[in-house]
């Protein structure tokens, strides 16, 4: 790790894909940092480019320009053999739990899935051991190791999508929508054990979502995307508190307040997200923006740092009423 405390660094982080209409910029030209035990929460509406970005973080996919520092290194330089190794460091789990299991396998065989191809073990019986260690990590009952997946709930699938992520020890884990696609009382269930996992064993994690609500609960800070780019990166309790750029304003206001009788501001969004395949000049927002004015149509604004570990990419960050309280 870096004496900063970073343990991975993005920088100038671009993913663009080929169409028929021509070059769709998924992620565009995005940095930022993240420091060993933290969360950092990735929120935008679907197709703002948060899931690629999980992804070529770890060369998933690979990137189309910029730089992946993962301990100091830039791990898109990494030879396959070396990335093989990185392997065992840095984890995904996926949004949908039963598409990223193999049907065909039981619980215990798909636990046992990452430990046979890395070779971790030379005997059956640690190899079992490490089995139900794993599976008690993550709450699975020991009666359900030759249990198939369309046998179990959602929750309990995406236990064992956890328990595989977890079988080489990593230190970074990418949570790719984890909750998303399961009902909320097991949504609760799941994110009270990732913050177990972090707290006992000091995980990093990048947690992508478009629930700000779940977000709100797991993350240290926040990072808001849109069309591609980071347009708000703060602590959470600033994000929520006092959002600077209008989209994250706009995000806030339509989170539901469970108290009778209260209210929220509502900021309405006009017209669509401009299409990634032919991004508009300047600001990507400008054309939904309450505050839009000349130069945001014609200057891209930068990621600044207006604040202590406040960034945000507005021209009049500073001037706008606050909204999203």
């Amino acid at each position: 790790m870096t004496k900063n405390g970073t343990l991975v660094e993005v920088k100038n982080l671009k993913k663009y894909f080929n169409t028929k209409r021509g070059l769709l910029h998924a992620v565009d030209d995005v940095s930022f940092r993240i420091t060993k035990g933290e969360t950092l929460g990735l929120v935008g509406e679907s197709g703002c480019g948060k899931s690629t970005l999980g992804r070529v973080m770890i060369r998933l996919l690979d990137a189309t320009a910029g730089e992946v520092h993962f301990d100091g290194e830039d791990i898109l330089k990494y030879s396959p053999g070396k990335m093989k190794e990185l392997r065992k460091r840095v984890q995904i789990v996926f949004q949908d739990p039963y598409s990223c299991l193999n049907p065909r396998l039981t619980v215990s065989e798909l636990i046992a899935e990452p430990l046979i191809v890395n070779k971790v073990f030379r005997d059956k019986a640690s190899m079992n051991a490490r089995i139900r260690e794993l599976m008690e990590t993550v709450g699975l009952a020991e009666r359900l190791e030759t249990v198939y997946p369309h046998e179990l709930d959602g929750g309990r699938r995406q236990r064992i999508g956890i328990a595989r992520s977890l079988a080489l020890k990593p230190e970074f884990i990418v949570l790719d929508e984890p909750v998303s696609a399961l009902d909320v009382c097991i949504q609760a269930q799941i994110l009270n054990l990732l913050d177990h996992l972090k707290k006992e064993f000091g995980y990093t994690y990048v947690f992508i979502s478009h629930n700000l609500s779940v977000v709100k609960h797991v993350s240290d800070r926040i990072a808001v995307m849109y069309l591609g780019k980071i347009v708000e990166l703060s602590d959470y309790k600033v994000i929520f508190t006092d959002p600077l750029h209008p989209y994250t304003q706009a995000l806030l206001s339509a989170i539901p307040i469970a108290k009778v009788g209260s209210k929220r501001d509502r900021i309405i969004l006009e017209g669509d997200v401009p299409s990634p395949i032919e991004p508009p000049e300047g600001c990507r927002f400008a054309g939904r923006c309450l505050y839009r004015q000349d130069r945001c149509t014609t200057e891209t604004p930068e990621l600044r740092e207006i604040a202590p570990d406040r960034f945000v990419a507005c021209h009049f960050a500073r001037n706008l009423k606050r909204g999203g309280k």
